[in-house]
């Protein structure tokens, strides 16, 4: 029979009381169990990265392979007009250093002239003279003329802010002497210029800048009054 207070309660057996005393180390235990799990699965992130970290280093360690050029691809032919411009033109590597060794002892020893015809073409294309120097120093010769006794150095000069391309044509003698016969701005920089174009370059190219004068006037085909315009 169960036993009870005299308020009704139901009175706590000693049965009842160890059964309630064994169910507590057993919520106890899962309650401690519990955090136990939470640094397994931090160890594993950190595992899980340390993995991710290697395999990225290793990538970056293989070799990129070199791109394979297609099967099918063709090289464009040189123009027979343009093979026979360049004949009697040396561009070997071994011609190229040598010249410009010389080049630059002659610049440094201070055995160089700049003839007139580079003097005009500097004040016509807006560079200076110590851009040439700056090209016969820093720059490339890209091409020797050994019948003309002629260098080509291909540099660049700052105009501006922007690096602009300039070519100087240089003629050597045997003294060690320089003489930069031309400067110039090149409409195609990464072209070698042909013996018959750098001839015709040297001989038709005008060494006098011409100033003109420009007349109050109306051009041909408008209608004005052919007085300047105000604020013009």
């Amino acid at each position: 029979m169960e036993e009870r207070f005299f308020d009704g309660r139901p009175a706590v057996t000693k049965a009842a009381a160890s059964s309630t005393n064994r169910r507590e180390p057993r919520a106890h235990q899962s309650a401690q169990a519990q955090p136990s799990r939470a640094p397994q699965a931090g160890t594993d992130l950190l595992v899980l990265r340390a993995q991710l970290a290697r395999a990225e280093k290793e990538a970056r360690r293989a070799p990129t392979p070199p791109p394979s050029r297609p099967a099918n691809l063709q090289l464009k032919p040189v123009a027979p007009q343009r093979e026979a411009d360049l004949a009697g033109i040396d561009t070997t590597e071994y011609s190229l250093s040598r010249a410009h060794a010389r080049l630059r002892d002659a610049v440094y020893d201070g055995k160089y002239h700049i003839c007139s015809h580079a003097v005009q073409h500097a004040r016509a294309e807006g560079f200076l003279e110590h851009d040439i120097m700056h090209v016969l120093l820093a720059g490339r010769v890209r091409a020797v003329y050994p019948e003309d006794r002629r260098w080509l150095v291909c540099g660049t000069f700052e105009s501006c802010g922007v690096a602009l391309p300039l070519h100087v044509v240089a003629e050597h003698a045997r003294s060690g002497f320089i003489d930069v016969v031309t400067a110039f701005v090149p409409k195609h920089p990464h072209h070698v210029i042909s013996r018959a174009r750098l001839a015709v370059m040297l001989r038709y190219d005008d060494e006098q800048i011409r100033a003109r004068t420009a007349i109050p006037g109306n051009k041909p085909g408008n209608r004005s009054k052919g007085k300047w315009r105000k604020g013009a």
